[in-house]
């Protein structure tokens, strides 16, 4: 491990060496070959074996060594996701870091009247909107399971809030691939069309295997129709280490990046060049309570490996960060959830969410949100590292004022203090103004500013076309599952 320059950041935290990235490939490239995935697609199965791939018992594939080459040559090193404008807003490349939220927790903590109880409609666009209104916060994800809206609509529902209250990049969950059609509609409606979604992606899709080493059907069908329609997407293992991948950090490395390189397989066989997102995430399984659990050491440099993986492929990669394991916004919640985002930022991962999570994912705090932003400002100036011209050396203005001066009365400290990072939400006030301003605590401050937000920020609207469009897809849909309309 260790520290150097990297690609426009000024640090870059390395976990694996060269030589240690080139084992873990091959080594993954000996279960692809000798003990391959079983797939529960026909169509994914059929391109593997018209590919080269052996296939036994109808769906158990084994994957050639050059099968592997050839997708990782053919996935682009760079890609792009657009804001509903159409501005370019994420580049997903080398070591630019960006961050965002997570999907369907399954409670709220209230940051009102401070209970945890189930996300209702209103909550999701509200928690929506502040995301649009955070500066450092680059994309969303649907952050909580709706609870008042027809089970099989969930995900829909979720992408129909999401789009309508935020101009930012989304990440998507679906849970089938007619789900999935359906947010592409409405994707679509709201930037000009399809053409113009593949051209300009405004959403990049999160599916995933089960481990071990299996390919759902609803999770293969997502990632062709991703394929086919120009959507960047991730593969990415949920690993549960010592229950579904080993408890190893090198051993879940290795079966993880298995399943992601098949992944990627399936996925360029399907369209060649389309745009991949390489990561996937692992979560410790304490075997005192039998809990997944993020932040620890081991799921820190089990990242670090998947972000350097992702280097020496030359992919994007996606990861974690702003998550923790406790139960409200508390010193652990941010002592975890701080470390997991420098340490993303450090390792350069693509893009990164999560930002929000406690309860090991089973709960969003808002609260935790606000306090995230603020530290990944703090994250952002540092990794610009040192400015060493003229300019910022000062040396003639450490001349001018000599021996016994101050800096105060200097045009150098006039001309460049703004440059400073400075807190929205940390209190930099001595304790005696502190406490006249009330002794808030930062959770207090961050609620405050919560409140001051949802009462006055509204997001850039789609226009009346775009939610009619948006209003009848989600119709359709209704009409589809058996949903009340």
């Amino acid at each position: 491990m260790g520290v150097g320059s990297s690609h426009g950041n000024g640090l870059f935290f390395r976990t694996l060496t060269e030589k240690q990235a080139e084992e873990i490939h091959l080594a993954s490239s000996r279960i692809l070959e000798e003990t391959g995935m079983v797939i529960h697609h026909p169509e994914a199965v059929e391109l593997l074996r018209q590919a080269g791939a052996y296939v036994e018992k109808g769906n158990r594939v084994y994957f050639p060594n050059h099968l592997v080459k050839k997708a990782l040559q053919s996935a682009p090193s760079h890609v792009t996701l657009y804001n509903r404008n159409g501005e370019a807003a994420l580049q997903l490349e080398g070591a630019k870091v960006h961050f965002g939220t997570g999907s369907d927790t399954l409670n709220y903590l209230d940051p009102v009247s401070l209970e945890r109880r189930k996300w209702r409609q209103e909550d999701v666009a509200n928690a929506i909107r502040l995301c649009d209104k955070l500066p450092n916060i680059d994309f969303v994800m649907s952050m909580g399971l709706l609870s008042d809206v027809d089970r099989r609509m969930i995900n829909r529902e979720q992408y129909a809030i999401m789009v309508q209250n935020t101009v930012k990049p989304q990440v998507v969950i679906a849970e089938d691939g007619d789900t999935l059609r359906d947010i592409i509609e409405m994707a679509a409606s709201a930037v000009g069309g399809k053409a113009r979604l593949r051209q300009k992606p405004l959403f990049m899709l999160y599916t995933e295997p089960t481990s071990p080493l299996q390919h759902p059907q609803e999770s293969v069908d997502k990632l062709l129709i991703a394929a086919e329609n120009g959507i960047p997407t991730n593969f990415a293992c949920g690993g549960v280490a010592g229950a579904s991948v080993p408890t190893t950090v090198g051993g879940a490395l290795v079966q993880a990046n298995a399943e992601a390189l098949s992944g990627l397989v399936i996925h360029q066989l399907k369209a060649p060049g389309a745009p991949f997102v390489y990561g996937y995430g692992n979560s410790p399984l304490d075997m005192r309570t039998m809990q997944a659990v993020y932040g620890t050491p081991e799921a820190v440099l089990f990242q670090g490996g998947m972000v350097d993986l992702a280097h020496y492929y030359e992919l994007p990669s996606w990861g974690y960060a702003g998550c923790c394991n406790a139960k409200v916004c508390d010193e652990q919640a941010i002592a975890e959830s701080t470390m997991f985002t420098l340490m993303g930022a450090l390792q350069g991962c693509n893009i990164m969410h999560d930002v929000f999570y406690m309860e090991f994912g089973l709960t969003g705090s808002l609260e935790l949100l606000m306090i995230s932003n603020e530290v990944i400002g703090r994250t952002r100036k540092m990794l610009k590292g040192i400015a060493t011209d003229k300019e910022s050396l000062g040396v003639e203005a450490i001349m001018r004022v000599g021996p016994g001066g101050n800096f105060l009365g200097d045009d150098h400290t006039a001309n460049h203090f703004r440059e400073n990072w400075r807190p929205e939400l940390s209190d930099f006030n001595n304790y005696e103004n502190w406490s006249e301003n009330g002794s808030k605590t930062m959770v207090v401050r961050a609620r405050e500013q919560i409140k001051q937000i949802l009462e006055t920020y509204q997001p850039k609207p789609v226009s009346d076309e775009v939610r009619e469009k948006i209003e009848a897809v989600l119709k359709e849909a209704r009409k589809k599952v058996g949903a009340k309309d």
